[in-house]
């Protein structure tokens, strides 16, 4: 990571959005002095302009209020002009009406705003565990986030999830406690869950000014001042701290400059020389600290009441980086690995991260890392290795878009004209081509069936599925060759409920959802010998004559499938005809008698037979293997197959128990178990009929915190009470 620029104390103050009742002023102006210049030159470089972008996204467990932090921030740069709400479904970013008519999040939204003379693209993603894919995809393109928790409940499960993501992507973070105006509202309880289960310093730059409904504002650690908002949220003047809180924040700044010194060299020999740190060196040590992930800087206040979001902003400017102070994005090539640094005037580097199929066409949303894309470029898909030319592109503050010329290094934007490029695709000029690496996507865990209401719809509704998978590679469909289901899978029974509401709003299908049914399958328990079978049929003409004698025994591993062999002897039957008992056999293996269950792990042997001058022939002996076969099969004492497949459950250790049992009533046969990082690892084999509906049990016995992958193994025998069908 580049060494972090210091940034000026941008915590020392508080800006406040612009009055509503008086004629607006430029977005995100601020009645104190900015550390930004207001006036700037009219031709700025290249690293000015990508010096004042930040490319961020708000993370939370569902409920923590990440949508209303957006709501706000929205509002308080001026992009909106009035409050938006979850409960009355008028936010901005939660625009689909299944996210109204649900309240949460859903889709994973981008919107623009400016504050202080920067550019903030912001991301809004959903905070449901059947949506982690979305925050993955999100969190792929991003170069900084703000996590909110809950001041009540502090780090929950998503959350704890969603800070994982970050930390594989290496997302700088900042942390916003909100709901401060909650009963039982505790700012440093939840201070201490980000301790103890995120494991980064937390260290609190604000001190709460009155608790639960009497909660106010904060004080300003850096700045010593107290921020305050009116009950309406408007932003009130900075203040001196108040007498009451004079003590406690003094304390709270020296703990603050304590900490801060411990983990950072250069604050460290200033603490030891002077036994204090300036403000200056407190920010920049934050600033360096947030970007090598070393502390989490945690600020806290009241969206729904509006109180807390000004400093919030000045936060996310201060200490999350921009494009130049990310790495550069690293790509390969022909086997080698190139980097491409955030210039505009570098070869062109984007990364798709999400499509959406509108009424107005077909968006990708793109990431660029380097280079300059202008409206009419062609560009090279290196994923799917062919060209697109670009028609338009777009600012997007969630369902509402603004046209744009051109986007360079460090926008993010959406296309039009993209035929073919899916999420994860790399967009790149033509002449140097380049692969970045895709977000990954997850295995889908659980899985429906679906069917058109009416037959006639059944082609509408396979272009219906194929379009929601294109948006969302989480879903996947597939058509089982051996029950002719259409199967739909994806993350979580809320995730493929999702998906299927959109089908019929969307594209006006009916759609019947069902339980997918399992492929059993039946073999030989135990054999017959020496059963005869006599095809006769003597209708006029030519006749038919064929007589065999087969043995049916079943083979060690039902795995093999089938096996025929021959031991006649002397000619009974000849070889041609031998082939045709083959051919019946493997006829009859398509259904058992037990359930019309495919027939597998047998072995049948032609041990003798007869011919008749004139009526025998191929045909009639393929018919004297089928029928034979199939009457043979009646007699033997046959087994039905389920198929089974090796689970692993990997779960806090508190948890194991409660997770064994389960796995236990679900005829689970557990094989291993082990400890990794502090977490439980279960292997079992299950079968898979009993996996339906299991990801939301594991969810609920874990908090959210369990997560398994399963690996088809084959089959094994299903207990009497097992239904055939």
């Amino acid at each position: 990571m580049p060494a972090a620029r210091p940034a000026p104390t941008a915590l020392t103050h508080v800006r406040t959005a612009p009055d509503r009742g008086s004629p607006r002023r430029a977005p995100g102006k601020s009645r104190c002095p900015s550390p930004v210049p207001s006036e700037r030159p009219r031709a700025m470089r290249t690293t000015d302009t990508l010096a004042v972008v930040r490319n961020l996204g708000i993370l939370a467990h569902v409920d923590a209020g990440k949508t209303t932090v957006t709501e706000r921030i929205l509002y308080a740069t001026g992009t909106t002009h009035k409050r938006g709400e979850v409960h009355d479904g008028t936010t901005v970013t939660d625009f689909d009406p299944q996210e109204r008519d649900r309240g949460i999040t859903i889709f994973s939204a981008a919107v623009t705003c400016s504050w202080d003379g920067h550019r903030i693209n912001l991301i809004d993603t959903p905070g449901h565990v059947d949506f982690a894919d979305e925050v993955e995809r999100s969190l792929r393109v991003l170069d900084g986030a703000v996590a909110v928790f809950d001041a009540v409940a502090g780090v929950e499960p998503q959350s704890e999830s969603v800070w994982r993501q970050a930390d594989r992507h290496g997302v700088p973070r900042i942390a916003f406690v909100n709901k401060m105006d909650r009963a039982g509202a505790d700012l440093d309880a939840a201070v201490a869950s980000v301790r103890e289960r995120l494991h980064p310093a937390p260290l609190a730059v604000q001190l709460p000014v009155g608790a639960e409904d009497a909660f106010t504002g904060v004080v300003d650690l850096l700045g010593m001042r107290a921020l305050t908002w009116s009950d309406d949220g408007e932003a009130r003047d900075p203040a001196p701290v108040p007498d009451a809180l004079r003590e406690e924040a003094l304390r709270r700044r020296r703990l603050l400059e304590e900490a801060v010194a411990e983990l950072h060299p250069a604050a460290l020999e200033e603490f030891c020389d002077t036994g204090a740190l300036r403000t200056g060196t407190i920010t920049a040590a934050l600033r360096d600290l947030t970007a090598r992930g070393e502390a989490v800087v945690v600020l806290c206040g009241s969206a729904y009441r509006n109180r807390g979001i000004e400093p919030l902003l000045d936060a996310v400017l201060a200490y999350l980086p921009s494009p130049l102070d990310v790495p550069p994005v690293r790509g390969t090539h022909d086997g080698a690995e190139q980097e491409r640094t955030a210039d505009p005037a570098a070869p062109l580097a984007a990364l798709a991260f999400k499509v959406n199929a509108t009424a107005t066409g077909r968006l990708t949303y793109l990431r660029v890392y380097s280079g300059t894309i202008e409206q009419g470029d062609t560009v090279w898909d290196a994923t799917a290795g062919r060209a697109e030319r670009v028609g338009r592109i777009l600012r997007v503050t969630a369902d509402r878009h603004a046209r744009l010329d051109r986007a360079i290094a460090g926008d993010i934007v959406a296309v039009v004209g993209l035929k073919g490029a899916r999420a994860g695709a790399t967009l790149c000029a033509p002449d140097a081509p380049l692969m970045l690496e895709p977000p990954g996507t997850a295995e889908p865990v659980v899985s429906v069936a679906v069917e058109a209401l009416r037959g006639t719809d059944a082609g509408r509704l396979a272009s219906a599925l194929a379009r929601l998978a294109e948006e969302d590679p989480s879903l996947v469909v597939r058509t089982d060759t051996e029950t002719g289901q259409t199967v739909l899978s994806g993350m979580g029974e809320l995730h493929l409920e999702v998906a299927v509401e959109r089908v019929r709003r969307d594209h006006g299908l009916g759609v019947n959802v069902s339980r997918p049914r399992v492929s059993h399958r039946e073999t030989v328990g135990r054999g017959v010998s020496g059963f005869v079978h006599r095809h006769v049929k003597q209708d006029g003409g030519a006749g038919q004559f064929a007589h065999v004698v087969l043995d049916v025994e079943p083979l060690d591993d039902p795995e093999r499938g089938f096996e025929f062999r021959s031991t006649v002897v002397g000619g009974r039957v000849p070889q041609e005809y031998v082939r045709a008992v083959e051919a019946g056999c493997r006829d009859a293996l398509t259904e058992g008698p037990l359930g019309g269950h495919p027939v597998t792990g047998l072995r049948v042997t032609l041990t003798d037979g007869s011919t008749h001058v004139k009526d025998s022939s191929d045909t009639a002996f393929r018919a004297a293997g089928r029928f034979g076969l199939r009457d043979a099969l009646r007699t033997c004492v046959m087994v039905l197959l389920e198929p089974v497949a090796e689970v692993t459950v990997t779960v806090p250790r508190d948890a194991v128990g409660s997770v064994l049992g389960d796995l236990a009533a679900r005829r689970g046969r557990v094989s291993g178990s082990d400890t990794r990082a502090g977490a439980a690892v279960v292997t079992a084999t299950v079968p898979l009929a009993e996996l339906f509906g299991y990801a939301t049990r594991l969810r609920s016995r874990t908090q959210g915190r369990g997560t398994f992958t399963t690996r088809p193994t084959g089959y094994a025998p299903a207990p009497a009470t097992v239904p055939a069908r």
